[in-house]
């Protein structure tokens, strides 16, 4: 079994940056690709982004460039870097532990809870 917390979302004027960190405890971190997902209201939940162990990434289009996904073995946590904030970026934010390297929220094992990301124009 694996837990994740995830902190760090709120609201910010578009152009601004958030990062969110999702905390691991529970079975081997390093087992899981982690990645993070969002969903906005009334749409279907959506990949963002995702990092092996090994540190390869993998991001949707729309966020290349602006977002960052990392993690720190040590502290067991993910971390997601946004920049350049846009409105169309609002939604929950998911942190995801998965057994394969996937866009898929199909694929996806563990989910944290989430936290909301605003972004006013």
């Amino acid at each position: 079994q694996v837990q994740l917390v995830e902190s760090g979302g709120g609201l910010v004027q578009a152009g601004g940056s958030l990062r969110l960190s999702c905390a691991a405890s529970g079975r081997t971190f390093s087992s899981y690709a982690m990645g993070w997902f969002r969903q906005a209201p009334g749409k279907e939940r959506d990949f963002v982004a995702m990092i092996r162990w090994s540190g390869t990434t993998f991001y949707e289009d729309s966020v290349k460039g602006r977002f960052t996904i990392s993690r720190d073995g040590a502290k067991n946590t993910v971390y997601l870097q946004m920049n350049s904030l846009k409105p169309e970026d609002t939604a929950v934010y998911y942190c995801a532990a998965s057994r394969v390297f996937s866009s898929r929220a199909e694929d996806v094992v563990y989910w944290g809870q989430g936290t909301q990301v605003t972004v006013s124009s």
